[in-house]
Order: structure tokens, then sequence, then C-alpha cells
């Protein structure tokens, strides 16, 4: 009791002090209105702490505001570097509104400071040292307080801003590099990279691949490294482990520099419980569900957000759109929706809540990913928000008008397991598994797909991608070639995980660098020479991007040749002028004569062999160049008799230039 007369009269005292606190509140009654209606999408604007007065830089400034909602908190303070962590010093007044915000102006505080929420519970709890739902920055792990930070910084990206709408286009091409930032490159003594370090070399790898864009894994705050960054308890910090705010606008700016977009793993899915994070935050469960059916998840030993709740809900909004406006990046890759969209995930019978009508959707994330989505696509049609949904759920990808949840493309998550699982089978046996290859196109064009190659095939004991293949080593490295032509053809947009370029053998562990120096190697040096001249035809060849999400792109000429282990097929373009043919022998066989059935007479020039030499293949091929006979096969009215190298992939396409001649 004594303590509490001790925090009142100096809190009074103090506050006679700070008597400028309403005055230079950052949040207007139109914030507050669309706070609790769970529309405000900048709320970062006004919550959480922003210096006021002499800049706001780190010349220091006259002080700061802060602001956090607690609702059912019986006291705030801010506690800090600037004030010895003294909760008597700057008590905070909540708003009479009934909001539940809690403010505070604090004079002498100065950029790059420490400080927490201290909070009391209005349940007689005792009091717990919040970080700043809406911090900017924090301290590196494992110590968890807040930074005083201005996120002040002069973008040289505008090039590459103006193009971003025809860059994102669904008939645009699109190859996706996925970083884990910790575990690309490592200095000497395993030092972690910083952002700024790793900025040059990494767009200028990703560049000289032919990478279109990078997807990072989550690098907002995360207490736990080896979450990987889905663990978020900062949702505005970028993870302070490689460096400050403008270091990773720095790393962006110069990725953009070099013409690649950059998407952001964001997971409004479930956060941690650590006690500094956002798990009952004001002493009850306020970001959370109470009850542990439908706010624990059991999975991942987390807690899930109260999609109902609508401060909840534009807490989230503003964070999806914080990085947008603040950091320019260029799309948001939503983790786990899945596990937000059925209320039974990942739960036994007894163990979750039905929603209102008895059913196991829940009705209220639906709601929020379409406002999301909406909401995003009205501000920013320039860039794509793609969901990672593992289930048949319908229209994911589909607008909200007509009855979608509003993304812009979905990972094929059916696809990569289908595809993971044929190749496994050793080439004898493929026969018997066709149908996994085939399937896919039978939905292709349901949803507008991302085939991804990700980081989840890659660890916990699942070994790396070429391990997966069958074989001895000429046959795992030219499996894993076929898989990545197979991949390049087929329709969709491609995503592959870092390291996967190059044939690590390791499996990824995010406790060290890639295995660089494989990649010397002639038979990894091949297999990184072939997925650049991959991508060097996805930019050129419009067959393969323009149409990856219409059926009038794609048409097979024989997907039922079982017995040979064969599959062929056509992408075409939106003329319809250009087609390109791909063939696909799964076995390791030569096949010559070999008939397909082509739409046109003339030479076919073979555009990419995964059999070459200069990718450490046989070098089995068709000398460059085909001429189409004028032989039904197939239905068509001509015909190419090929010789199909083994577990090799071949991209043919006509020669224009010889028509014209002739």
């Amino acid at each position: 009791m004594a303590a509490d007369l001790e925090f009142d009269t100096m809190g009074r005292d103090a506050t006679r002090r700070d008597s400028r606190a309403s005055e230079l509140s950052m949040l207007t009654a139109h914030d507050i209105y669309l706070f609790r209606e769970g529309t405000h999408g900048r709320l970062y604007q006004g919550m959480g702490c922003h210096l006021v007065g002499n800049g706001g830089g780190e010349g220091g400034a006259s002080g700061a505001s802060f602001a956090v909602w607690a609702p059912n908190a019986a006291r705030i303070s801010v506690v800090g570097e600037f004030n010895g962590w003294e909760s008597t010093a700057h008590p905070m007044q909540a708003r009479a509104d009934g909001s539940g915000v809690w403010e505070r102006f604090v004079t002498g505080v100065e950029h790059g400071q420490n400080y927490k929420y201290r909070v009391v519970s209005a349940h007689g709890a005792s009091a717990v040292d919040k970080a700043d739902p809406y911090a900017f920055f924090t301290e590196v792990a494992p110590s968890t307080a807040s930074r005083v930070w201005a996120l002040d910084y002069n973008w040289k990206d505008g090039a590459w801003m103006k193009t971003r709408t025809r860059r994102h286009a669904l008939d645009a091409p699109m190859s996706i590099y996925e970083v884990h930032l910790g575990s690309w490159r490592r200095g000497g003594d395993n030092r972690l990279p910083t952002y700024r370090d790793i900025a040059l070399e990494l767009a200028g790898y990703v560049r000289d691949m032919g990478f279109t864009h990078v997807e990072l894994m989550p690098v907002t705050e995360h207490p736990f490294y080896g979450s990987w960054g889905y663990q978020t308890t900062g949702y505005f910090a970028a993870t302070s482990r490689y460096g400050a705010p403008q270091d990773l606008m720095h790393l962006i700016e110069v990725l953009h520099q070099h013409d690649i977009g950059v998407i952001l793993d964001w997971v409004p899915s479930h956060f941690p419980a650590d006690a500094h994070g956002l798990a009952v935050f004001d002493g009850t469960h306020l970001y959370e569900h109470a009850d542990p059916r439908q706010g624990f998840h059991p999975e991942w030993n987390s807690s899930i957000f109260n999609y109902g709740r609508n401060e909840v809900r534009s807490f989230l909004l503003s964070s999806a759109f914080f990085w947008l406006d603040k950091y320019h990046i260029d799309g948001l890759r939503v983790d786990a929706v899945a596990s937000m969209l059925y209320l039974d995930y990942g739960r036994k019978d007894g163990e979750w809540i039905p929603n209102r009508n008895g059913g196991r959707e829940n009705l209220q994330a639906i709601d929020f990913l379409r406002l999301l989505n909406e909401s995003v696509y009205r501000d920013y049609p320039d860039v794509q928000v793609i969901a990672e949904e593992s289930t048949s759920w319908p229209m994911v990808s589909r607008p909200v008008s007509m009855g979608g949840l509003g993304f812009g493309m979905k990972w094929n998550m059916g696809w990569m397991h289908d595809t993971l699982d044929y190749m496994r089978q050793d080439p004898i046996h493929r026969r018997h598994h066709h149908d996994r290859l085939t399937f896919s196109i039978w939905y292709a064009f349901f949803e507008n797909f991302v085939l991804p190659l990700s980081h989840d095939e890659v660890v916990y004991g699942k070994g790396s991608l070429i391990g997966k293949m069958p074989g001895d080593s000429w046959q795992q490295f030219a499996n894993l070639r076929l898989l990545f032509g197979y991949m390049w053809a087929h329709p969709g947009k491609k995503l592959l995980f870092m390291g996967g370029e190059f044939g690590q053998r390791r499996e990824w562990t995010h406790e060290s660098g890639l295995e660089w120096w494989v990649s010397t190697l002639f038979e990894h040096a091949g297999v990184q020479r072939w997925v650049r001249d991959l991508n060097g035809a996805l930019r050129t060849e419009p067959a393969l991007y323009q149409l990856d999400f219409d059926q009038a792109g794609f048409e097979w000429i024989d997907g039922g040749d079982a017995a040979a282990s064969v599959l062929t097929f056509l992408r075409k373009p939106k003329n319809g002028v250009a087609p390109l043919l791909a063939v696909c022998n799964f076995t390791p066989l030569v096949r010559h004569n070999y008939s397909v059935g082509v739409p046109q007479g003339g030479l076919w020039r073979e555009l990419l062999n995964s059999d070459a030499g200069v990718y450490g293949g046989s070098g089995v091929g068709n000398f460059g160049a085909v001429e189409a006979a004028p032989v039904p096969a197939q239905g068509r009215a001509h015909a190419l008799t090929l010789t199909l190298p083994p577990l090799g992939c071949l991209l043919l396409k006509p020669d224009r230039s010889a028509g014209r001649a002739k």
C-alpha cells in the first residue's frame, strides 16, 4: 500500500511537470474511432513512441510522446533510460474517451534510449514490464527493451517504385529467391551479417542469377532466433540482430537499385507468449483469446490473435501497411493462412470451439483477411499479397467482390508435395507414380499459384533438395536439374530457397552460412548455371510467364506416357505466335527417335537442354535444332523426332527467322 501511495503522490507531481501531455497527443478522435472500428491502417503514426521537438533525429529532441492500448490496466508508467527505470517518474494517463489508450509526453527523451511500459493490471496482478507493441526498434536479443527511434530516410529507389505496377502484374515474370538473412553468408568466426554488409553482395548475386525478387524470411523482431522470425514480438520493428531500421532500408534500396523486388514474410497468425510481448498484455488476454481452445496454438506453442476484437484488427492492419509505407516493401507473403482459416487447425475433437453456425471456419479471421487484402490493394495496387495456404480452401486468390479472400497469389503446396514425392522415387518405379506430375494441371488455374521449393523442405531431417534425389551422384545432379527445368516450364510463378540453386548437400541450418564452397565444384556450378539460364529464359520468353494463370497458356501434347515417364507440353504467350515446347524425360535412359507432335512446321531450336555439358550433363541432345516434318502425330500436323537426354529437360521454340528466310 505504501508503494501505491508513493506512486500516486509522485505521479501527480510528475504529471504537473509535464502538463503538455494531453496537448501533444499524436492521436485524434478520428484515429480512436477507426481504431475501435477495426479499420485503422496507420496506427503506428500515433501509437507507440514518437520524438517531438528538435528534429526527432539522432541529434536529440525535446521529448517524446508515448501511447499504448491497455484497457484493463490500473496503472501504467513509461520507464527507461531517461528516468532511471522508475515507475513513479512518468505515469501515463488513460484517455477520457474510454478507448483504453494511455498517453504521456516525456521531456528529455533522446533518440536511441531504451524504454518499456510498466503495467499494473486492474485485476490485481503485480507490475510487468512490457515492450512497446508499436516500437520501431528494440534492443538486441536476448535483451527485450524497446528503443526510441525515428524512421527518417532519404530513399533513392524512385526508378524502381515507378515501375512496380508492370513488374507485379499477373502477366509479368516472377522468380523469387527465398532468403534467411542470418544464414545466407556468415562473416569470420561465424558472425551474423549486417543489413548493410550483405546489401551489395546479395543484390549482385540475385541479379546475376536472374531472380526477379527476394523473399525475406521474417525480419520482424523475434526473441528466439531458432524461430527464424516466425515467432514475432515486434510487428513494427526490424530485428536489431542485423542492424538499425535505416540499415534494412538501405538493403531494400540497394535491391531495388539492382532491379530486385522485396517480399516480406509476415506472420499475423500467431505470436509467442514471452513475458515482455503481447501475451496477457494488460493482465488480461488482450490480443489473444482467453480460452485456449481458441487462443493457444498447440503445434507452435504460441498465442492466436483474436480477430474478432476490432482493436486487434487495426493493430495487424497497421503492421501490414507499416512495412509498405516505411520500408518500400513490394509484397507480403502471409504465413500460415490455413491456421487462421480453420478453428480446428492442429486440434483434435473437443479441442476447438465451432463458429456461430456450428462450423470449423474462423469467420472472424476470414473477415480480417478480406479487409487486409482489400485495403492493401486499394492503397497499393502495385504490390502483391501472397498466401501460404496449404489446403483446398476455394478462391484464396480471387477478389473479395467475387467471394474470394482477395489475395493476389497463393503458394501451390499440392504441387510441391506431389512433385517432390515423385522425384524421390527410383526412376524404375516412376511409371507407377506418373499422376503425381499430371494431377497439378487439373487445378493449376483455379488459383494464381506460386510454385514453392521453400525452406520448409530442407530442414528438420528432410535433407537438402539434392539429397532427396535418387541414384548415384551423377543421377542426383541430373534429377535436380530436371526438377528445376520442369518447375520453370510449369505454369505458375517460381520460388526457390537459397542453397538449392547450387545443390547444397547439407541440410539448411540457421546457425551457419550456406555451403558456398561447393558451388566452386563442377557439378554444383553446373546446377547454378542451369538455374541462371532458366531465369534468363523466364525473363525473355513470354510463353513462360504471360499466361501463368490462364488455361490458354498451357496445352498438353502428351501427359499420358507413363510407360516412358515422359511429359510433353506447350507453354503459350498471349499472342500464341511463339509457343515453347517442354519435354521432360524422368528416366536415365536415352530415348532415340521420340516423336512429338507440334503445332507448326519449320525449324525448332533447343533453347535449353539440362543435359548439356556446361551444366554437368552427358551432352546428349539434338545438335541445337530439329526440323518439324509434315507427319501427323498426337493430333497435330507436324512432328519432331527427338533424342531425349537421360533425366533431362528440353525447351524448344520455333525458329521464326528461319521461317522468314524461307
